[in-house]
């Protein structure tokens, strides 16, 4: 069966072509398309399955019931066929009775067949139809033969698109009216223009090749023009040469030369398809895997590829027509179901005021180029390109994570008005930058920046941050293709400590594992709490050779200079040792070597598990400082994932459980002074940190958009009041802890903006 589908492959693309061209009704051709398929490919029954109103109707069929045709309808979702089509993708089942989506229909007298295959027929990424094939046998269908039958779907998808009989190929109203859409926050900001469709897809319309070798060359000169681009756009992007995103483009930049997907296509049009067809065959299979993988980092990674794709497929049908290409003549909102980097690079950045995506990430490439090019992005917005028109007014909240499309004039003075308050709160919040962070009563502050790029250092200064707090090293390994050499590494850690000149930067060693995943490690599978698996110290101790090569590009990049390491995760003193024992046998090793090194280094570890708090009598005399990830550290107080919304109100900061937890830490390490210093997202917000302060805490690493709101309570805070207020607070604490505490802040006129 496997030879006689490789065979026919392109037996049956001639045939599909014969049809496609020959006179007829749509329905004496589909039903002439299932007899052929059944035919070449030896199957006992084929039939072809079309979207109409909403519903999968059996349109032809080979080998089972005739009188079911127009009569067995689907749902979305209904039975294997609706399946399919709702999730796009593959089905293979050796029998298909077993599948949990099964649902019999009597009429059609499938009851003796076993084997089952489904394809989605898709046009523009649409489901529009299914093509099925079913067997006596109970077996699996080989690989190459759901090949054959994807490459049939596609053509499938250009002649149901022809007889216009398909839900999705007889165009689509849009909604009017205003609509306020709530998405995720991925680059702060507020943002007012007209909606610009990015329009990444080129439709293929033809998809059967009548000269292969014609189509080869067709491809072979897009991937060179593609190539150009692509290495025209990394050099010249206006926002740095260093950087996260530098490392994303070069990532990206590798995809583009990448052989293999060039292989893949030329095998595409070897089998009959157009170089368009090909392209675009291939891009299924990508966009089929991408659904199968949960890994958040190897899906950016498939879209980076899809990205390319389509970028490829533009060229090569001659149609540079996304809006880039044409142009921006006003101020825009660019609507995208997705966006590689370089696709945004593209953009004229005077007219380009805001991003919108169906899809995205925090930690997608698009958000990361976004974030350095200062543009707001919201994303997760279901079906934003049905609901938006071409033109429409989009309003964009980045700090929000929301949009309004077609907002009223009364939404527009509001938001106009929201915006100018904002800008005067930052040029307020401007104002104080230089100053120190000191309350009414004299009590200084330490404000510090949370970073993981270079251009956070280089930023410090023009934020008044003294330092950073937290410096994320992991973020180079989770944007790279394969593991970071320590050559890599040291540039990077020099360049950040370069960057951050006389400011203190504390380098936290890689918090990877878990839910941050890294594809090239090969771990086993995580468990089914990952924040609280394999990751962070208790991978790093465990491949030491990873751990070593980060310890010494770290201290050859402090070469000279003073150098502060923290551990993350430590959940026993042992742990801690055992990570500075390591580095200080670095440290030898190359000062046996007669290499530079650090003046001084520091060492300290961050409570993020509860157990190491009752170890603390044992650790802080070993330590230089404490840091305290309050993220975690929360989430484990009051095993409460703070990723399920259904528990927002269990995570609460200002609790007086989590508030007495800390002020018992803040006690230990100012009698065995150790500094201490709060590093997760409970320090930048006002009323927590007012809380923070008020139990004894006086050092933060927040993130830089923190930093003036924080430094305006600072001002407008009576630190020996506050302490006082929370003595009784905590000694007996009120039923709405949070109200009593922003209560109290409003009567003594404390800045919580």
């Amino acid at each position: 069966m496997v030879e006689s589908a490789v065979a026919s492959a392109r037996e049956i693309l001639t045939g599909l072509h014969d049809v496609m061209a020959g006179r007829g009704t749509a329905q004496s051709k589909l039903d002439h398309v299932v007899d052929l398929i059944a035919d070449k490919m030896a199957s006992e029954v084929c039939s072809i399955y079309v979207m109409r109103d909403n519903m999968l109707e059996l349109y032809a069929t080979h080998g089972l019931n005739k009188d079911a045709v127009h009569v067995t309808r689907l749902g979305l979702g209904e039975g294997l066929v609706g399946t399919i089509a709702e999730q796009t993708r593959v089905l293979n089942l050796e029998e298909a009775s077993a599948h949990p989506q099964f649902s019999y229909r009597p009429e059609t007298g499938e009851e003796h067949f076993h084997s089952f295959a489904g394809i989605p027929i898709v046009r523009r990424e649409a489901p529009i139809g299914v093509l099925t094939v079913q067997h006596e046998d109970s077996r699996k269908y080989e690989d190459v033969e759901i090949e054959a039958l994807q490459t049939v779907a596609m053509v499938m998808s250009e002649m149901l698109a022809n007889a216009g009989i398909a839900d999705g190929t007889r165009g689509r109203s849009r909604s009017s009216g205003e609509q306020q859409l709530g998405g995720l926050q991925l680059v702060t900001g507020m943002a007012r223009g007209k909606a610009v469709f990015h329009q990444p897809k080129v439709t293929v319309e033809h998809t059967v090749a009548e000269d292969t070798e014609a189509e080869r060359a067709r491809v072979y000169a897009a991937f060179r023009k593609m190539r150009e681009q692509i290495d025209n756009m990394t050099r010249d992007a206006e926002f740095g040469t260093t950087g996260e995103h530098e490392e994303i483009l070069e990532t990206y930049k590798m995809f583009a030369y990448d052989e293999g997907w060039a292989r893949r296509i030329n095998e595409a049009i070897d089998s009959g398809l157009t170089a368009e067809a090909a392209i675009e065959r291939v891009q299924q299979h990508t966009r089929t895997r991408m659904k199968e993988i949960d890994d958040p980092l190897l899906a950016e990674r498939m879209h980076d590829l899809e990205d390319l794709s389509n970028r490829l497929l533009r060229i090569v049908a001659g149609r540079m027509t996304t809006a880039a290409q044409t142009g921006l003549d006003e101020d825009t909102i660019l609507i995208a179901r997705n966006l590689g980097p370089a696709e945004l690079l593209e953009y004229d950045r005077r007219r380009l005021k805001g991003v919108v995506l169906q899809e995205g990430s925090l930690t997608s490439h698009v958000t990361i180029v976004a974030r350095a090019m200062g543009v707001p992005t919201v994303g997760k917005i279901e079906d934003i390109r049905h609901i938006a028109n071409d033109g429409d007014e989009i309003l964009v909240d980045g700090d929000q994570g929301s949009i309004c499309v077609r907002p009223s004039r009364t939404t527009i003075d509001s938001f106009d008005m929201r915006m100018a308050t904002t800008q005067k709160r930052r040029a307020e919040y401007a104002a104080l930058k230089d100053q120190p962070a000191e309350t009414i009563d004299g009590v200084r502050i330490q404000l510090m920046v949370n970073a993981g790029l270079p251009e956070d250092a280089a930023q410090l200064a023009a934020n008044g941050a003294e330092g950073i707090g937290l410096f994320r090293t992991e973020f180079q390994f989770l944007i790279a293709a394969r593991l970071p050499g320590r050559e890599s590494q040291q540039k990077l850690y020099k360049d950040v400590l370069d960057a951050a000149g006389d400011r203190p930067v504390i380098f936290r060693t890689l918090d990877i594992g878990g839910d941050k995943a890294l594809p090239y490690l090969n771990e086993k599978d995580e468990a089914e709490n990952p924040a609280m698996g394999w990751r962070a110290l208790r991978l790093s101790l465990d491949r030491k050779a990873l751990m070593k090569a980060q310890a010494r590009a770290l201290i050859e990049a402090a070469g000279g200079r003073h150098l502060r390491v923290m551990f993350p995760m430590v959940s026993e003193p042992w742990e801690f040792e055992e990570a500075r024992q390591l580095f200080e046998k670095e440290v030898q090793w190359l000062r046996d070597r007669k290499r530079v090194l650090p003046t001084v280094i520091e060492y300290g570890c961050m409570l993020e598990v509860p157990s190491l708090a009752e170890m603390l009598d044992q650790l802080l005399p070993r330590l230089d400082f404490l840091s305290i990830g309050t993220n975690d550290l929360t989430q484990f107080l009051f095993a409460a994932d703070r990723a399920d919304p259904r528990l927002a109100d269990r995570y609460d900061w200002l609790s007086p459980s989590i508030l007495r937890f800390l002020k018992r830490i803040v006690g230990q390490c100012k009698e065995a002074n150790v500094p201490v210093r709060v590093c997760g997202e409970m320090g930048g917000r006002p009323p927590e940190a007012l809380a923070l302060i008020a139990i004894g805490m006086e050092a933060f690493s927040v993130t830089p958009a923190a930093l003036g709101p924080l430094k305006a309570m600072i001002h407008s805070l009576d630190a020996s009041a506050a302490r006082r207020e929370f003595e009784g607070l905590l000694a007996d604490p009120p039923k709405m802890f949070r109200e009593a505490v922003i209560d109290w802040a409003r009567q003594q006129a404390v800045d919580l903006s």
